[in-house]
């Protein structure tokens, strides 16, 4: 940048309830992450930007601690001004500017968010638009009555960035006004001119899902798609319980091992882990440990799946197969599917589940043991 803004706050608004989306939609998943979170990682890769402030409801909250521990919250108030202005008084004073952005917008880019801020530190005010692509006509009761030059037309985005005092004047002065659906127009009634900065048709406002499936294919360009391998073997053992992909199947053995011996989970979550390269669940979980003997093999999974997370990914398919002579497994085909499904947190039909004896050779045929196939497909952002 030519010119230096000095401290920058950003006022991230997410405060609506999302009533067109089924539920809010800055929380909706957008390529593996919630849609605020890739919005507020867009600031945060902004060097201007020294301080975020979300206006968000509480029950949004806990989601953006688990990426970034640091934020400052907000309420939101009835209207998106009020909001804003809730915001405004969580920021620092020492912020000489300040963006407002919706945080239903995730695709926008931090080069577009510094133009702005350099426009507003020169002009006072400054948005980021992108020229009406559309013939726009002006109707009264169902008929046109003119049409409007589509040349001088531009769409307004956010960020809208101002100096501080000017926002705050306006918010002051303006900030009931019901009618109003931006921060520039109670700027405009300031006398003040601003500064439009061109910006990407890529940074649109999610409101409806059809906004999502846009979004979605615009982040395809930058995710890639992996597929892991797992594999284990376990004895089994009279009196034990037996665990198959986290759930109990009746029957007088169980698998013999440090945890509770499902090797259907350890396999999958080997899988997993393959397709992040993040080593494996031996690891993880040493058989050295004293501590975790016998634990649950779904908190192995549990834990699997935080990984998944922080490597921005997300578990799009497994496949499981159990070679095993004994108990017969077909008849638990849909109780274990279902329990993959809750277990891995993802739809049914993204679950296959087979099994395949032995033909009673070796030691799995003789029912003394069992072994499993996995393959796991993860969709993971760049």
């Amino acid at each position: 940048m030519s010119e230096q803004t000095g401290f920058s706050s950003a006022v991230i608004v997410a405060g609506g309830s999302g009533t067109r989306m089924g539920r809010p939609k800055q929380m909706l998943p957008l390529g593996a992450k919630p849609v605020l979170v890739r919005t507020v990682e867009a600031f945060l890769n902004t060097p201007e930007i020294k301080e975020i402030v979300v206006v968000t409801p509480p029950e949004n909250r806990a989601e953006l601690e688990k990426h970034f521990p640091h934020i400052i919250f907000a309420d939101p108030g009835k209207t998106r001004l009020l909001s804003v202005k809730n915001g405004f008084l969580k920021t620092s004073a020492a912020a000489q500017l300040v963006a407002v952005h919706d945080g239903a917008r995730p695709l926008v880019e931090p080069v577009h968010i510094s133009a702005c801020l350099q426009a507003a530190q020169k002009y006072g005010a400054a948005v980021l638009a992108v020229p009406v692509k559309d013939t726009v006509k002006v109707c009264k009761d169902g008929f046109v009555q003119n049409t409007l030059d589509r040349s001088v037309l531009w769409a307004a985005q956010t960020p809208q960035c101002y100096r501080r005092p000017i926002l705050a004047e306006a918010l002051e002065k303006f900030g009931q006004e019901e009618g109003a659906t931006d921060e520039s127009q109670l700027v405009e009634k300031l006398g003040i001119k601003v500064r439009v900065v061109p910006s990407s048709y890529k940074n649109n406002k999610i409101t409806t899902p059809e906004d999502l499936v846009f979004a979605e294919a615009l982040l395809e360009n930058s995710v890639i798609y992996r597929t892991g391998f797992g594999f284990d073997l376990h004895r089994l053992e009279p009196g034990r319980k037996l665990f198959i992909g986290g759930a109990e199947i009746p029957h007088t053995k169980g698998f013999l091992g440090h945890s509770d011996g499902d090797l259907v989970l350890h396999a999958l979550c080997d899988a997993i882990l393959g397709a992040l390269c993040a080593g494996e669940i031996g690891i993880l979980f040493p058989p050295t440990d004293e501590s975790i003997k016998g634990i649950s093999s779904v908190k192995i999974a549990k834990k699997v799946l935080e990984i998944v997370r922080s490597h921005h990914a997300q578990i799009e398919h497994i496949d499981a197969t159990i070679i095993t002579q004994e108990p017969k497994i077909k008849p638990h085909y849909d109780a274990v599917r279902k329990s993959l499904a809750e277990v891995f947190e993802i739809p049914l039909e993204n679950v296959s589940f087979k099994s395949k004896s032995h033909e009673h050779v070796g030691e799995i045929g003789r029912g003394e043991a069992a072994m499993c196939h996995a393959v796991a497909t993860l969709k993971i952002q760049k």
